[in-house]
């Protein structure tokens, strides 16, 4: 028997029409969303399938993908597809708590919108920055970096692909640096914010109190925490790791590095895109990788893990 995780991308991988197909040709894709617009008092379907520049705005970007995977989630679980484990990429790891049973869909979405405009927030447009570093050694960055105040990995994405975080100056002298240390390529992000960076600790405390007001269950199933890279089981743990979160690196290569080891072979990529299974090459060329990002994916997943 396969031992499969449920993966979740993050901010970044949406696209417009996501899930579309979802809302209009299942009921239980579109019970989704319209308890999206319900709780969040505008209309998920207009975000996600109309043409719009509110798609790429943090605030609304981390509901319309949480919804979305969610809605994708429940529609392949109806196909008796489970998870033996589950994680996700910064804002991908609010899905992969729903999949592990630690958080209500309704929760989570509603999570999620808080914390979207809590980072929005906390920094000043154009005083922070990131920047993705290729075809570099972690370890090398972690030393050019060391000397350089306002400045830290945000995510270890793959083998070759790490992303930094932090004031804007203090990033492109990173990069500068690191270019002159060996580095391929530094390419500066399209992004609003400095995120996963010391700058938006206060980000995080604030969401601590948007979590007081969340029930946590113990999870159904274990997932894989951002901040440590480690399975949690402890519904204790959730919320002191969410808060971290939002200003601590994306351990991705190593979250997935432990659910190898811990014998998961088969991973579903659920979401928009499929910038996971790309990192995923790169991490461990022979780990099987199936995505779902349209309807008809469900049933040539079901007919891959049935084979």
């Amino acid at each position: 028997m396969s031992r499969i995780a449920f993966i979740y991308p993050g901010q970044g991988a949406q696209v417009c029409g996501m899930g579309q197909d979802f809302y209009e040709q299942t009921e239980i894709g579109k019970q989704v969303f319209d308890l999206a617009t319900e709780l969040l008092g505008f209309s998920v379907p207009e975000l996600c399938f109309t043409e719009n520049d509110r798609l790429d705005i943090t605030e609304y970007t981390q509901a319309a993908m949480v919804t979305t995977s969610i809605a994708m989630t429940k529609v392949l679980e109806s196909r008796g597809v489970k998870p033996d484990v589950a994680a996700g990429l910064s804002l991908g790891e609010y899905c992969a708590l729903y999949a592990a049973g630690v958080m209500s869909e309704a929760d989570a979405i509603s999570t999620v919108r808080q914390r979207g405009i809590l980072m929005q927030s906390e920094v000043p447009v154009g005083l922070g920055a990131m920047a993705a570093i290729l075809a570099m050694d972690a370890a090398e960055i972690e030393a050019v970096i060391a000397d350089i105040e306002g400045v830290q990995i945000a995510n270890y994405n793959c083998p070759g692909q790490i992303v930094i975080s932090g004031r804007k100056e203090a990033v492109e002298t990173a990069c500068e640096k690191l270019k002159e240390a060996g580095a391929k390529r530094t390419v500066m992000l399209n992004v609003s914010g400095p995120f996963h960076s010391r700058m938006l600790t206060g980000a995080g405390e604030k969401l601590g109190e948007v979590l007081e007001h969340v029930e946590v269950h113990t999870p159904v199933i274990p997932y894989v925490a951002n901040v440590t890279a480690a399975y949690v089981t402890d519904a204790a743990e959730v919320k002191p790791l969410l808060m971290k979160q939002v200003s601590s690196s994306v351990r991705w290569q190593q979250s997935v590095e432990a659910m190898l080891a811990d014998g998961v072979d088969t991973f579903i990529e659920i979401g928009p895109g499929k910038t996971l299974a790309g990192f995923m090459k790169k991490i461990d060329r022979t780990a099987k990788v199936l995505n779902i990002g349209k309807l008809e994916d469900v049933d040539r997943v079901v007919e891959a893990l049935n084979a």
